[in-house]
């Protein structure tokens, strides 16, 4: 009972802290600041967070955006930067294997530092394919597995650990791999280290992936 209630209050009052510090590190909103810029119409952000994407969003490109996040912890978090917003969103609270929306019924899709610490990965990837209109876009911005093999072995020994901290964040995913697996055609892709960040954090992953018509 006492350790559940540790776990919950980690869970709802430190882990947000820690990932929002983290993810708002000025390196990763660099490349935010590239990708977010780019989603139009009906938009759907898959792990929204603290909302840290927000301020990146063109409005004048958006019809409609859902954000998923199903963590009351960090939607708290985000409560101030959804206050300044433009534009109303549409909260859905489901986990991404399970988000409520029609087949076909997404334009665009923006991902940011969230395939690290999904579970079902496959699953919500599947789901987002689903979704996403035939010649809707993907854009994504991850960490993930290094291409270098020193990088590579280390970020799998430390994830054991690492994602027992860090609210289930994994190190060593193959970004591109997964994405490419779930159906996706990736029409842009970069690939590097940050700058000034630890390896086995700063192997990033950018780019663009489209649902064929």
């Amino acid at each position: 009972m006492v350790f559940k209630f540790i776990q919950t209050a980690y869970d709802q009052r430190v882990l947000p802290s820690l990932i929002n510090y983290t993810c708002s590190r000025k390196q990763f909103n660099a490349k935010r600041s590239l990708i977010v810029p780019r989603a139009y119409g009906r938009v759907l952000e898959v792990g929204f967070g603290s909302g840290l994407n927000l301020r990146y969003y063109d409005t004048n490109k958006i019809e409609k955006l859902w954000c998923l996040e199903p963590s009351q912890g960090m939607r708290n978090k985000a409560a101030a930067a959804v206050s300044q917003f433009a534009l109303p969103l549409d909260w859905l609270g489901l986990p991404g294997e399970q988000i409520p929306l029609p087949d076909n019924s997404v334009d665009c899709i923006v991902i940011t530092y969230t395939l690290c610490s999904i579970g079902n990965y496959q699953g919500a990837l599947a789901q987002m394919y689903r979704v996403l209109k035939p010649g809707g876009q993907l854009l994504y911005c991850e960490h993930g597995l290094a291409p270098t093999p020193a990088v590579a072995n280390l970020q799998k020994r430390l994830t054991p650990l690492w994602r027992r901290l860090a609210g289930g964040c994994h190190l060593d995913r193959p970004v591109l791999d997964l994405i490419t697996r779930a159906g996706f055609v990736v029409t842009e892709h970069e690939q590097q280290f940050l700058q000034r960040m630890p390896s086995f954090i700063g192997s990033h992953y950018m780019g663009v992936a489209t649902k064929q018509l």
